[in-house]
């Protein structure tokens, strides 16, 4: 018998029906195997035992559902959770934030399926990941703009709308003439609501030593100090909007499969944030950096 076929056909048959109820019984059963021999089969093909596959599955579909207007607890039944806490301890587990945090970021791409020839084949020859640069940095002290957004899709819209209004308008440039920048590159950083937990502020400012000189009507903020996993995006061009796609698939590989497998979970309390600087200037061969905070995972 070929295994490899058989449990790709027992991975299409999970995918297609992840919303119902599915266990590893009957999965054993459609398969042809005794559930021992399944268990050990489909093992040693994924990597993971047949329910802990499943449950990734559904939580890989269930952020990718986070872009839309559905609530968390409408998202978290849809997929088999029962409460909102057992939704947040699995996915906090799995990706190392809460899905309020990763709502932010969720990007609405539905996961591809998982091949397993595929898979051989990039287990076989190396593959490429993504590797970041880990580094601890104290607090951080912001001047900027902030823009208060959704995370129901809208901060897709309104974040680069609001990147293109400060370009546009050269707030950046003016801001830059008033204060005494630590450094020349500009930062964006997410920073929670407490109080409003479907909104968080996007900032767009420089890093100050102190907000003695920050201009009225300014946004001042203070990241914590904090351990920062850090990302570089791949280099990109300007042109069609291809540096975007760029930052976009970068930070869609690191909360969508980074995270799960690193050991890390995001870290309580700490503020992810975009940095430009000069590699983020002209049109070609651009590129930006994620730092992500981290602690390890519990």
């Amino acid at each position: 018998m070929d295994h490899t076929a058989c449990i790709q056909r027992t991975l299409d048959y999970i995918e297609d029906h992840l919303k119902e109820r599915l266990s590893a019984e009957e999965l054993a059963r459609q398969a042809g195997f005794s559930q021992y021999h399944f268990y050990k089969v489909f093992h040693s093909r994924t990597g993971l035992p047949i329910m802990d596959y499943i449950r990734r599955r559904r939580l890989a579909h269930a952020a990718a559902d986070m872009a839309g207007r559905r609530t968390l607890l409408e998202i978290a039944l849809d997929y088999g959770f029962e409460t909102h806490a057992g939704f947040t301890k699995a996915f906090r587990k799995t990706y190392g934030l809460t899905p309020e945090q990763y709502r932010i970021h969720a990007t609405g791409r539905v996961p591809e399926r998982v091949d397993l020839a595929k898979l051989a084949d990039h287990n076989m020859s190396g593959g490429m990941m993504m590797r970041p640069t880990i580094v601890s940095k104290p607090e951080i002290k912001l001047v900027g703009y902030a823009l208060e957004t959704r995370m129901n899709g809208e901060n897709f819209k309104e974040i680069p709308a609001f990147w293109n209004r400060y370009i546009e308008e050269q707030w950046g440039h003016k801001l830059y003439q008033q204060i005494k920048p630590v450094k020349d590159a500009e930062y964006g950083a997410c920073i929670m609501l407490p109080d409003k937990p479907e909104h968080f502020l996007y900032v767009i400012g420089f890093e100050v030593e102190n907000f003695d000189d920050a201009p009225e009507g300014t946004y001042q903020a203070t990241l914590p100090a904090s351990t920062y996993a850090v990302f570089t995006s791949p280099k990109a061009d300007r042109a069609n909007g291809a540096f975007s796609d760029s930052i976009q698939g970068m930070t869609t590989y690191v909360y969508s499969e980074w995270f799960p497998s690193s050991g890390y979970a995001y870290a309580k309390g700490g503020v992810d944030f975009e940095l430009y600087d000069e590699r983020s200037n002209g049109d070609t061969d651009l590129q930006m950096d994620l730092y992500i905070p981290i602690e390890k995972q519990e």
